[in-house]
C-alpha cells in the first residue's frame, strides 16, 4: 500500500526567520489524521534565514536526524559538541535522558536549507549522544547510501532504533530496487527532482509512506535527490 503526502498538503508557517512544512503534526500546527508514521514522529523541512536561527532548546527520548539539503546548519549542545553542517553531512542525535542544543543558521548571506526527522527510541532515557558524518556525493550517486541505521551498517550513523535511513542522488532514467521483508515499512521524502516509485509519482517536497509492499522500484524522471527511511 502506497499513501502519498504531497507536498502542498504538509502544515506550513512562515514565522519571518523561518518559513517550516511539516508532514506530520508539530508545534501549532495539529491534524489527526497525520500524527506520525510507524515509529516516524516528525519530519519537517525548514528554511532558516541568514544569521537567524533556533536558539538553545531541550529534548528528550527522540533520535533526531537532520540533513542540509542547501546552505548550512551550526550545532551546539550540551555536552560540548559542535560542529557545521553543509549538504552531505549527516547529524544524529540521541537525546535519551535529556539534552539541549542551539541551531543557527551562520551564512550572513544564504538561507539555510534542511530536512528535520525525529524517530522514537527504542526505548526511553538513556545517555544523550551526538555523532555527525559527511556522505559524499559520489557514495550517493545511483545508489541508496545508507545515512544512519540500527547497526551502523557501512558506515551510518548509529541510532537507537530498528530502522535504516539511506540517501541518493539518482540520475534522469535511472532505476533502483529496495526489498522490504515482512513487516517492514518505508517512508520516501522527495528533496529534489520527479521520482515514481512502483508507478507512482511524486516530485520535490512530497512524501509517501509504504506497508505491505515486498519491493520498490524506485526511478528518477529527473535528477532527483531523496531520503528513504525503512521503518519497523
Amino acid at each position: 500500500m502506497l499513501t502519498k503526502r504531497p507536498s502542498q498538503e504538509r502544515g506550513h508557517a512562515n514565522h519571518g526567520w523561518l518559513d517550516t512544512r511539516h508532514s506530520f503534526s508539530f508545534a501549532d500546527y495539529y491534524d489527526p489524521r497525520h500524527r506520525g508514521f510507524r515509529v516516524l514522529r516528525v519530519l519537517n523541512e525548514d528554511v532558516i534565514a541568514p544569521n537567524t536561527g533556533f536558539g538553545e532548546h531541550g529534548h528528550r527520548d527522540a533520535e533526531i536526524i537532520s540533513w542540509v539539503l542547501h546552505g548550512s546548519l551550526a550545532h551546539r549542545d550540551s555536552l560540548g559538541s559542535g560542529g557545521v553542517l553543509r549538504p552531505g553531512v549527516a547529524q544524529v542525535m540521541t537525546a535519551g535522558s535529556g539534552i539541549r542544543h542551539s541551531e543557527m543558521n551562520p551564512s550572513a548571506h544564504e538561507p539555510g536549507h534542511f530536512l528535520q526527522i525525529w524517530l522514537s527510541p527504542r526505548r526511553s532515557g538513556g545517555t544523550p549522544t551526538y555523532d555527525q558524518r559527511d556522505f559524499p556525493p559520489a557514495w550517493r550517486r545511483d545508489r541508496l547510501c545508507p545515512i544512519a541505521s540500527g547497526d551502523g551498517r557501512e558506515g551510518s550513523l548509529i541510532i537507537q532504533q530498528d530502522a535504516e535511513i539511506y540517501a541518493a542522488r539518482l540520475t534522469a532514467g535511472r532505476m533502483l530496487e529496495h526489498p522490504l521483508a515482512p513487516g517492514r515499512h518505508a517512508w520516501i521524502q522527495v528533496a529534489a527532482g520527479t521520482l515514481t516509485v512502483n508507478q507512482l509519482t511524486l516530485t520535490a517536497g512530497d512524501g509517501l509512506a509504504v506497508s505491505a509492499e515486498s519491493a520498490l522500484t524506485l526511478t528518477a524522471t529527473a535528477d532527483s535527490e531523496f531520503l528513504l527511511l525503512e521503518l519497523p
